[in-house]
């Protein structure tokens, strides 16, 4: 149970992340002078710490045999 509980944990923190790259990738959006490099970057972040949400969540849900 506390491999659970730690893959929980860390999928909470991964989530967390994600959502304040979305703040920050909009905050950047609408200053006049963004940095569309650091926009990029940040964006490519969130791809991978989705694709890391992914992962978490499909070894916390159980494989159902249709």
């Amino acid at each position: 149970m506390d491999d659970r509980a730690e893959l929980e944990t860390d999928l909470a923190r991964l989530k967390q992340e994600h959502r304040d790259l979305d703040t920050a990738i909009e905050a950047l959006e609408h200053m006049i002078t963004g940095d569309q490099l650091q926009v990029q970057r940040l964006k490519k972040r969130k791809l991978v710490l989705k694709d890391q949400i992914i992962r978490l969540e499909d070894q916390l849900t159980p494989d159902i045999i249709a």
